[in-house]
């Protein structure tokens, strides 16, 4: 299996370390937009995750795929070592490798990048060119997780975090979005949807051969709604409404999936039950950085998860 994309940047390039506090994702970084520490949790609205561990090899038949993985951080695998990319937090063991592994992949490129929007998709992200440009006419296979950084999640959980110091039992956050009636988030969702359909059009294009996966977030917080402020410092009654934006995020990208030739993989239902209120050992989402991935993101044990969602697509 020949391996391209990113793996490796310029010497003089260095790793932006984590920040302790969602940090503003300008124009000139590519740090990963989405990492948090356990003072803050940038990513709340965004995830990916799927039970259990990547099928071996042998139980899979071979595909002799040309695969493309595309996406943002919750497909390059922030803070899960090996790390052959740190610019774009990609991780030698992000579900796109297991999953190029799984299918015996004749042919695998991962040009995820951490902080990728769509915009990124069809335009360059700092220095990193267009993902799209990975594409060729005889790709196979190719998979996309792309959609919550369109949202400024940054912005949203930060407000979330602090309005929440100040009403830590209310829903402080979900009031200051839904003002006079309206759903600021649920309107940026529906934005999305254009920019997610410009991507699937174009890579139909491309590659017109290739069968579309488009990847959805896992359960970022507890299903049935409960809290876990001490280790998330949201306020109680945000913890359910985050969950609702996230689910309209998915049913999103599943009926954009289902309009453009491409096949939805559900990370969210799987997941339920490892969110990151979870124990160690339990969670595939990690609260907060830690050796076991970047916070707010999944862990190894969560993108080998993620890797079975996709290959069950793959298998269906």
């Amino acid at each position: 299996m020949s391996v391209s994309g990113r793996s490796s940047m310029p010497a003089h390039r260095e790793a932006v370390p984590p920040a302790p506090f969602p940090r503003p994702a300008g124009p000139s970084s590519r740090a990963p937009r989405l990492a948090l520490t356990a003072a803050a949790t940038a990513a709340l609205l965004i995830g990916a995750a799927a039970p259990g561990a990547a099928a071996p090899a042998g139980e899979r038949a071979a595909r002799g795929e040309r695969y493309v993985a595309l996406g943002d951080s919750y497909s390059s695998g922030p803070g899960i070592g090996p790390q052959t990319d740190t610019l774009c937090g990609r991780s030698g063991r992000n579900y796109p490798s297991l999953v190029a592994s799984a299918v015996g992949a004749e042919d695998f490129t991962d040009v995820t990048c951490a902080g990728a929007d769509t915009t990124h998709m069809a335009g360059r992200q700092d220095s990193a060119p267009p993902q799209l440009d990975a594409l060729r006419p005889d790709t196979t296979l190719v998979t996309l997780g792309v959609g919550g950084n369109d949202l400024d999640l940054t912005g949203v959980i930060t407000r979330c975090v602090l309005v929440g110091y100040l009403a830590p039992y209310g829903s402080p956050c979900k009031h200051s979005f839904t003002l006079l009636g309206t759903d600021e988030i649920g309107s940026r969702i529906n934005a999305t949807a254009p920019r997610i359909d410009a991507v699937l059009n174009e890579i139909h294009t491309r590659s017109p051969q290739a069968r579309v996966l488009l990847v959805g977030y896992p359960s970022l917080l507890p299903d049935d709604g409960s809290s876990c402020r001490a280790t998330i410092p949201l306020a109680t009654g945000d913890f359910g409404w985050v969950r609702d934006e996230e689910k309209h995020l998915n049913a999103m990208l599943a009926q954009q999936a289902h309009v453009y030739d491409a096949d939805y993989v559900d990370t969210y239902g799987p997941s339920v039950g490892h969110d990151a209120c979870r124990a160690a050992g339990e969670r595939w989402i990690e609260p907060a950085d830690s050796a076991e991935g970047a916070g707010f993101h999944p862990n190894a044990t969560g993108h080998r998860s993620m890797a079975d969602a996709v290959l069950a697509t793959l298998n269906h």
